[in-house]
């Protein structure tokens, strides 16, 4: 059995360090209560060779993000501000799940989140500098169900893997090498496609939405990037194969879901390769997605803007022109690789068509990332590591287009474009303060933010602390 652990009354130090940020002190007795309670819950085990029947962890994540003033030859409607800002996020999640059966597993995540992006509104950008800030929605800290899902696992021969249990939706116990996963239910298409061990987690590792998956992967979700759906995992030796369909929302970019899955929908498909090179583990993936929704096209955009000369070029277009559905599509490739012990690369490219506004996700048709992260063990810190990271986000010619003529859409709108390729530089330096403990220092710098050249450069300063449990 896990030990009772005191560990939840640190948790709750930190929120009451941050406690200014709690307006209704009801909800902070409410997110208190939530960590007391993963604290009290005892996780059951079998010995080693067995299976945990039943897993709580809570995570707590806190991000203060820093811009000084940098240069703006001029402003739009969607700009962000020119101005230093400050932004922050917090978050705090219960991951709760139990064995219903043998071989099933039910997750339910609960999590309270608050916080406020840069100019008051998530605009100005297409890499954007904070992976929590998607599901922040203002001072107050706001209660919702992030996840609720059931997985399936029929093994089916092979070596067996252990799996441990954590903060991923995973409990202990063992798995085949060749087996067939089942999730279906309330989850992140990003829960299962488009893994990578070195830039996957916006708490943890980089920050950039860029970092964390393809910024050109416009994945059906709502708002806060989740949907509900199904996603089937196939694995076989040192293949796998995924492929599964999600809700996305009713209007591109907003909360409330579109139902209609058989109408209205995003598709992906994944195909993973194990391999070692020298010895040295690696994986490469290829990943294609299709979207059908409701969405504008920017080329019907742009004829409605040039066919109505001095009237306001904001989403108006878009809206004039969101009548039928479209079909939006993309192909990507994500590359790890450990290149020693302590050190890893990672690379991922995606190529979207680009001809219809953005359905889920962030203003990217075309992104690049990729970068290296090195564990302390190299300097005798196990707990600490160090990343960092280039990235390239462009946009289609329609889209460029559109912009340039002083369209506005979901997140970009300066009122013209002088087009360049939006360039990021992110590196960053987790401290571990204890072994569930880590504060992170985060420095980016974006060239052409928003894609202008008549714009920046921008530097971002970030401190991150993430606790778990």
């Amino acid at each position: 059995m896990h030990q009772v652990s005191s560990s939840g009354c640190r948790c709750c130090f930190y929120l009451k360090v941050n406690y200014m940020h709690f307006e209704k002190p009801s909800r902070f007795v409410l997110v208190c209560a939530l960590l007391h309670l993963c604290d009290l819950t005892m996780v059951a085990h079998a010995e080693t060779t067995g299976e945990e029947q039943a897993s709580a962890h809570v995570q707590f994540t806190y991000n203060w993000q820093y811009h000084p003033a940098y240069r703006a030859t001029y402003s739009g409607p969607n700009s962000i501000m020119a101005a230093s800002e400050k932004m922050y996020t917090l978050s705090m999640t219960g991951f709760f799940g139990f064995r219903p059966w043998q071989g099933g597993e039910l997750y339910f995540n609960p999590e309270v989140a608050q916080g406020v992006p840069f100019s008051t509104n998530l605009v100005g950008l297409g890499g954007f500098t904070n992976g929590e800030i998607t599901r922040a929605g203002g001072t107050n800290p706001v209660p919702y169900r992030q996840r609720f899902f059931l997985r399936q696992t029929w093994n089916q021969g092979g070596e067996s893997e252990r799996v441990e249990s954590g903060l991923n939706n995973q409990m202990a116990g063992w798995v085949d090498n060749n087996r067939f996963v089942l999730t279906l239910g309330n989850f992140s298409t990003l829960d299962v496609f488009d893994p990578n061990s070195y830039a996957k987690d916006a708490r943890t590792q980089f920050m950039n939405w860029g970092n964390w998956t393809y910024a050109a992967y416009d994945y059906a979700a709502d708002a806060r990037g989740f949907g509900w759906g199904f996603a089937g995992e196939w694995y076989q030796d040192e293949w796998v194969v995924r492929f599964g369909r999600m809700t996305g929302p009713r209007r591109p970019n907003e909360l409330p879901v579109d139902w209609a899955i058989g109408k209205h929908y995003g598709d992906q498909i994944e195909i993973e390769h194990e391999h070692s090179l020298g010895g040295h583990p690696g994986k490469v993936r290829v990943l294609g997605w299709r979207n059908r929704a409701v969405t504008a096209s920017f080329a019907d955009a742009l004829a409605w803007l040039n066919a109505h000369p001095g009237a306001y070029a904001g989403p108006d277009a878009l809206f004039a022109v969101r009548n039928s559905e479209k079909i939006k599509y993309g192909l990507g490739v994500n590359v790890e690789q450990e290149i020693n012990q302590n050190t890893g690369f990672f690379l991922r490219a995606m190529q979207a068509d680009g001809r219809t506004e953005t359905y889920a996700f962030t203003e990217v048709d075309g992104s690049l990332s990729t970068g290296m992260l090195v564990k302390g063990n190299a300097w005798g810190k196990p707990d600490d590591c160090i990343g960092v990271s280039l990235l390239q986000n462009t946009l289609s010619a329609d889209r460029r287009n559109f912009l340039a003529a002083g369209g506005t859409s979901y997140f970009l709108g300066d009122g013209k474009l002088s087009y360049r390729p939006e360039k990021i530089f992110e590196g960053y330096y987790s401290f571990g303060l204890t072994k569930t403990t880590w504060l992170t220092a985060d420095y980016q710098q974006i060239q052409n933010p928003a894609y202008n050249a008549d714009r920046g450069p921008m530097q971002v300063y970030a401190l991150r602390l993430h606790a778990e449990l």
